[in-house]
């Protein structure tokens, strides 16, 4: 099963921040995201634009996991060469993630 068949995620940047927020699209998925996505495999998914660490906030409320990953800007908007590093595409990376499936 892929991540985007039970979530769906938005991104968000802040100088040389991403912000990423991946929500189950039912809370009772939302154990599978907590189990499934840590930080170090955030990062190994970002692999080449991710240059520091990757913190995550767990979201039970909201169904939701966040991610900061540090230094995946390219130095920051105004700086970076990159087309669209910054916005939605980032998000849709993630949810090709293989996932194990429910339970």
């Amino acid at each position: 099963m892929l991540l985007r068949d039970i979530a769906h995620a938005r991104t968000g940047d802040k100088g040389n921040r991403s912000t990423l927020s991946v929500i189950a699209f039912d809370k009772k998925d939302y154990p599978l995201l907590e189990q499934e996505l840590s930080a170090e495999r955030v990062r190994a998914c970002y692999a080449g634009i991710v240059q520091g660490q990757v913190d995550r906030y767990l979201l039970p409320q909201l169904g939701a996991v966040h991610f900061v990953m540090h230094a995946s800007l390219g130095g920051g908007v105004t700086r970076s060469l990159a087309l669209d590093a910054h916005g939605k595409s980032l998000s849709g990376k993630i949810l090709g993630l293989e996932l194990a499936e429910r339970a």
